[in-house]
């Protein structure tokens, strides 16, 4: 081999070495990278807020962000005062029922020769539930970790939404400059879309929550405020979130007897049905919205490669991709013109050539 091909191997092979190592990296850093998307996610809601501020008044940019955290703190302390009280009277009386409902839920199973393979499986899962409980103290250390990781989470988003364009603009001077007005397009649109879905699902949230807690309370279901929040909040993470809060309020309903349970278990459906055709479709009406389709598998390709943190953060981020891969490679490489991303305004096409008379 001559001397000349040699410098190329030696190139290579570094290159593959390097490229393997920071596959490696990307991989043990995958919580820094959800932390650091949700810092944005957090960015772009007082964003939402301090937009509208800027416009409308005389508050320079620094002062709005601030009014806007203000704003935010203001409103959680409030409802935290109205109905903190409350909530958390119904959490500690819905933690002490939730034994009692487990064991009448397998009795009425047990009773049942129909439902015996059933009551196996919960058996089981009754015993790995007692192992869990042996890790109640790294399960509430890890609880304090995560509250912890939230307030870095917001301190680190207020500080993006003080300076945004910086931000975007450090990340594009990564770039070549030849690409920095569209990758700025992008992000633009990224950013739009997010603040749209945001809106959209925090209207989704409250009017779910609402719902729910207001029918379990007509129903007779005890702690219908704090089942009613559970639902509002597990709005955030589709699929799984609905179903993961409807758990405790069947098991609650179940210790009534039978006809709460299935009127529990027809609020709940009901209300995901009509969250899923009246109260989506009506609130993400003319705001970014995403095929459910891509939905679903973002939260389970996203939750296998990250993780709780994955889960949590699906959707916002699966429509960032779904922006970008629209605007980057369907619109510029593939040329689609009919084409249009979430928080992108429809292109306008060249006005027709008039035709001349006869």
């Amino acid at each position: 081999m001559d001397r000349v091909g040699y410098p190329k191997i030696v190139a290579t092979a570094f290159i593959l070495v390097g490229a393997y190592f920071l596959a490696q990296g990307l991989v043990h850093l995958a919580s820094l990278w959800m932390l650091i998307f949700g810092s944005v996610v957090v960015a772009v809601i007082i964003r939402s807020l301090a937009d509208p501020l800027v416009r409308r008044t005389r508050l320079n940019d620094g002062l709005a962000v601030l009014v806007s955290v203000l704003v935010i703190l203001v409103v959680l302390a409030g409802a935290a005062a109205l109905f903190g009280r409350q909530v958390s009277v119904q959490v500690q009386q819905l933690i002490e029922r939730m034994p009692g409902a487990w064991a009448q839920f397998q009795v009425q199973l047990e009773s049942s020769a129909a439902l015996g393979w059933a009551f196996d499986r919960l058996r089981e899962a009754t015993s790995q539930a007692e192992r869990a409980l042996a890790l109640a103290p790294k399960i509430a250390l890890a609880t304090l970790s995560g509250l912890a990781t939230l307030v870095l989470v917001f301190v680190a988003g207020v500080f993006l939404a003080l300076h945004p364009a910086q931000a975007r603009e450090g990340l594009l001077s990564m770039a070549p400059k030849p690409a920095r007005v569209r990758l700025r397009e992008v992000l633009n649109a990224c950013g739009a879309a997010l603040k749209g879905w945001l809106r959209a699902q925090l209207v989704s949230m409250v009017l779910v929550g609402g719902l729910v807690g207001v029918g379990l309370a007509l129903i007779g279901v005890p702690a219908p405020a704090a089942l009613g929040l559970a639902s509002g909040l597990a709005q955030f993470v589709p699929i799984v979130g609905p179903i993961a809060s409807a758990v405790p309020g069947l098991l609650v309903a179940a210790t009534g007897g039978m006809e709460p349970l299935l009127l529990t278990l027809v609020l709940y459906v009901g209300v995901s049905q009509l969250e899923a055709n009246l109260i989506t479709p009506l609130v993400q009406r003319n705001v970014a919205s995403l095929p459910v389709v891509l939905g679903v598998f973002g939260v389970v390709g996203l939750g296998l490669l990250f993780g709780p943190l994955g889960v949590l953060f699906a959707m916002p981020l699966t429509l960032v991709v779904y922006t970008a891969v629209t605007m980057l490679y369907r619109q510029d490489v593939l040329g689609d013109e009919t084409a249009i991303a979430p928080g992108q305004a429809p292109r306008r096409s060249p006005p027709e050539a008039a035709s001349p008379p006869p």
